[in-house]
């Protein structure tokens, strides 16, 4: 239940309604907190008005004396949009108010962004998530919170009835920083077990039996474990996680590197992070925006095939 501190969230604004943000928030109606919500899609907002959330007309009227508001929204330019746009948000909060954003957004985008609301006495703390819609549903989210650690312990209550694993990365932006270099290192596991199957493949051994040794031996990862046989080996590719999504937040990382090498030239050796951007860009090229993340399976198959 929301704490009764003199800063204590009540009031919270939720703005994005889409696979991920619609349980989120049916969350914290649960849990009682007051919760408006808004998409630019209207009907998106109906199943969580009936469950008990206020209805919102406008972005103004949404966030019209909120505690905090949170996006859950597709990157960290529609975020600003929402913040600092043409009658953006930013004008409507109360000072003293906070800004989660729960987007997986770029982190230097986020650092910017942070410093122009601190300006204009609203706070700002990243927390972006994982671990998919089964896991937004029961609760049970990682999040990774960048920002002050006053204004991330103000929110752990929010935060907490999202997410089992709460976790303070640092400063502003570190949470998008970490979210970025998680979905790399998960993509770089998911591109490796796909590889691997062509190749127990073409040699004759069942993939289902590679799998299963993967499961039980070093090579484990969640990608073999909850990836590859319900949605890889099926031919289902329905994880709910577009490869759009991927391919971005493993651009964010590389951007990231990037932005770095200035002050840290040995980052502009990383073929690993290079190697995988650069595939998961093809991939998007060839399969398209509505492709799932597990197709990357049929992309690296028709590469071997060429």
């Amino acid at each position: 239940m929301p704490t009764k501190s003199d800063d204590a969230i009540r009031k919270i604004t939720f703005v994005g309604l889409g696979k991920m943000g619609r349980p989120m928030a049916m969350r914290l109606i649960a849990s009682g907190f007051d919760v408006t919500c808004f998409d630019c899609v209207p009907a998106l907002k109906a199943p969580l008005v009936k469950s008990g959330a206020n209805d919102a007309d406008t972005l103004s009227e949404a966030v019209q004396g909120a505690d905090a508001v949170i996006t859950m929204l597709p990157d960290g330019n529609i975020v600003r949009d929402v913040m600092m746009g043409q009658q953006g948000a930013a004008s409507i909060m109360k000072k003293g108010s906070l800004l989660i954003d729960m987007s997986s957004s770029a982190p230097i985008g986020t650092r910017a962004l942070g410093k122009e609301l601190q300006e204009l006495g609203i706070a700002m703390i990243d927390a972006p998530v994982s671990g998919g819609m089964a896991k937004a549903l029961d609760g049970s989210l990682a999040i990774m919170v960048g920002g002050e650690p006053a204004q991330a312990e103000r929110a752990r209550p929010v935060l907490e009835v999202m997410g089992s694993n709460v976790f303070h990365t640092g400063r502003l932006g570190s949470g998008h920083a970490v979210k970025a270099l998680n979905n790399f290192v998960s993509a770089a596991g998911l591109a490796a077990a796909c590889e691997a199957v062509l190749i127990a493949e073409a040699f004759g051994v069942d993939p289902e039996i590679l799998v299963d040794v993967l499961n039980a031996s070093t090579g484990r990862n969640n990608s073999t474990q909850v990836k590859m046989k319900p949605h890889v080996l099926s031919g289902n590719f329905a994880s709910g996680f577009a490869l759009a999504l991927m391919s971005k937040d493993i651009g964010t990382a590389a951007d990231l590197a990037k932005e770095l090498e200035v002050s840290n030239p040995s980052l502009s050796s990383l073929p690993v992070l290079k190697g995988q951007a650069a595939i998961w860009a093809q991939a998007l090229g060839e399969l398209g925006d509505q492709a799932d993340h597990t197709e990357i399976f049929r992309y690296l198959k028709q590469s071997s095939e060429r």
